[in-house]
């Protein structure tokens, strides 16, 4: 990889001190449009990260992930190699074209009131308490039992599925290969439950999300049950992991301005969206997104060679300067430019419907209920402020709503 630029700023991502949003992140940014890491390129401003994000000469950068870490058999390395996040070119055309239906704006909307409902009963459990461990009272049992109720899992088997999925989500740390044994158990016991839903909705077909993906059919073609319990296990996988995370993110970054909580608790039906949205560009998850160079190609002053990876970090670049007013903090009213926290191009995060809607549920329940939200002192543990991010912990403390009727509107 060459570059005519003089200098261009260098981070250590694989630091224990690196964090995404860091002033030497900052500055790098205003330095240049990228970076130079010790695993390859990060782009950094919002506008290259907007092209190459969808350039057809970069593929997804995920798929040797595995064996980078040590990793060279087993269940998880076999799974991953065949997942959709990582297949390229017709078999990832193929699968999404018929995966696509079930993922259905329509179908998913339908299930909001069940949303609406799970987020008040958790509330329920605890507003009286005037405080809560947010991600054990509600955005774990959340975003689990939101996938439960997609799937057709009792909703009474949500702490085993998020234990699961948890497990499994280790593999996407650099420790992947210490805990590889538990994340391979944990993927067995999630593929029974995928061919459990599989064997009985083809048996017993419903009108929901497993029963849609098993009829699934485009032109004569259809899914393979081995494809229908890998598409249910990255579900699974994925969806509640990151929808868990993202919740304590947002609630992070609503605690940090006050008034745009309650300006949500004001307006939660018209607000609800961008509520979401300006979590996701402010606070994502997602703090990078990886791709691998297909075919040779030059972008402004970088040439980039085939096997090259190339981070685009979403966070710097939905907090670029040059895009947003300013640009860290969240602002419920205004007009913003999509971000990339859901990724972008033909590796575009498919359930990423599903991920909006359920927040779209959870924010503004939340912020119609209680108020004063505060941190609890040495209440928060968090994950590193790197690839993937959020809270391992986060007790707050609150005040109840005197009056909610006046933000049901």
């Amino acid at each position: 990889m060459t570059t005519t630029a003089a200098e261009v700023p260098y981070l250590d991502i694989s630091h224990t001190d690196f964090a995404m949003a860091s002033e030497a992140v900052r500055d790098a940014r205003d330095a240049h449009w990228y970076a130079r890491t010790n695993y390859g390129i990060a782009v950094l401003a919002y506008a290259d990260v907007s092209t190459l994000m969808k350039s057809p000469r970069m593929i997804q950068g995920s798929a040797k992930w595995p064996q980078h870490h040590g990793v060279h058999d087993g269940l998880f390395h076999d799974w991953w190699a065949r997942n959709l996040l990582v297949l390229e070119g017709e078999d990832h055309h193929r699968i999404r074209r018929l995966a696509n239906p079930a993922f259905s704006p329509r179908k998913i909307k339908a299930l909001g009131h069940r949303f609406d409902e799970l987020a008040e009963e958790l509330i329920d459990q605890w507003i009286d308490d005037g405080e809560v461990e947010f991600v054990e009272g509600f955005a774990a049992p959340f975003a689990t039992r939101v996938l439960c109720i997609m799937l057709g899992i009792d909703e009474d088997e949500w702490p085993i599925i998020n234990r699961l999925a948890s497990t499994v989500g280790a593999a996407l740390g650099v420790n992947i290969k210490q805990e590889i044994e538990e994340i391979d158990a944990a993927l067995e016991e999630l593929h029974r439950y995928a061919d459990k839903l599989i064997s009985d909705r083809q048996q017993n077909p419903k009108d929901d999300f497993v029963t849609r993906l098993v009829d699934a059919n485009r032109d004569g073609d259809s899914l393979s049950d081995a494809q229908l319990q890998n598409l249910l296990v990255l579900l699974i996988f994925g969806g509640m992991d990151t929808t868990r995370n993202q919740l304590g993110l947002a609630m992070q970054s609503f605690i940090r301005q006050p008034h745009q909580w309650e300006l949500l608790a004001s307006r939660p039906a018209e607000l609800a969206e961008a509520a979401v949205e300006e979590s996701l560009r402010v606070n994502p998850t997602t703090r990078w997104v990886t791709r691998e160079v297909a075919e040779a190609f030059e972008h402004k002053d970088l040439k980039f060679q085939p096997g090259d990876t190339v981070h685009m970090f979403t966070y710097a670049s939905g907090t670029d300067p040059e895009v947003f007013s300013d640009p860290t903090r969240i602002n419920l009213e205004a007009e913003r430019k999509p971000h990339y926290a859901f990724g972008g191009g033909v590796h575009h995060c498919l359930g990423h419907f599903v991920a909006r809607s359920d927040m779209q549920a959870a924010l503004p329940a939340l912020a119609a209920r209680i108020t004063n939200l505060r941190v609890v002192d040495g209440g928060d543990e968090w994950m590193p402020d790197s690839g993937n991010t959020g809270p391992v912990r986060l007790r707050i403390a609150f005040d109840k709503r005197d009056n909610t009727s006046q933000n049901q509107g």
